[in-house]
């Protein structure tokens, strides 16, 4: 059981923090990094969750942005697992650990495919907008990119299961997808890239 009665230990005044079985590390290291970003990602992915809730409020009764909202929940816990994973170093390993699989990346790569089944094809890149739920999915979606390079270079100087930015490379594709998916919800056209188009930023010349 997890109990947390005071927030500040002042423990990382030094530069260092804790990893799960009793070291520590400096915070400047890949492994904090890595672990930062993924807590990152976590939080953009609420606030999408709370943008969903605002909409499913105002806009619908719909039984599918709900199915979206669980299904993110998940996600964010997933992240959670993932994110103790890193902190614990191989040699830290305890029984009972619980750790991202193939399993895991498989059930991300079905519900890819479930929302790319229901969308139309692209001919064009497509820009972040469109409605507000699609821009903070993409969002999230560049901060996944980022956790998963964080992750390599991690990876490139330690022990690491490749499970783990294998998992974060399928959910930025389905940030991406859902993205798209909540534009056709909300009956709102996908912002798509017009090379060249209006380089004048001015509106008056």
């Amino acid at each position: 059981m997890v109990k947390i009665n005071r927030v500040y230990t002042r423990s990382g005044d030094k530069g260092n923090t804790g990893l799960v079985g009793g070291g520590r590390i400096a915070k400047k290291s890949s492994r904090i990094k890595a672990i930062g970003d993924i807590d990152e990602l976590n939080a953009a992915l609420g606030v999408v969750i709370a943008a969903l809730e605002e909409e499913v409020a105002i806009t619908t009764t719909e039984k599918e942005p709900n199915d979206l909202i669980n299904g993110l929940k998940i996600i964010q816990n997933k992240l959670f697992d993932l994110g103790s994973q890193i902190a614990t170093p191989e040699n830290n390993e305890y029984q009972g650990m619980i750790k991202i699989s193939a399993n895991d990346t498989t059930d991300i790569e079905k519900w890819i495919d479930r929302e790319t089944d229901q969308l139309e094809e692209l001919k064009s890149f497509v820009l972040p907008g469109g409605c507000l739920s699609n821009a903070y999915l993409h969002l999230a979606r560049t901060i996944c990119r980022r956790a998963e390079r964080s992750v390599w270079e991690l990876h490139n100087e330690t022990a690491i299961s490749e499970e783990i930015p294998k998992f974060l490379n399928r959910l930025s594709d389905l940030l991406f997808v859902l993205a798209r998916a909540e534009c056709k919800r909300l009956k709102k056209p996908e912002n798509l890239w017009r090379p060249g188009a209006e380089n004048n930023l001015n509106p008056k010349n």
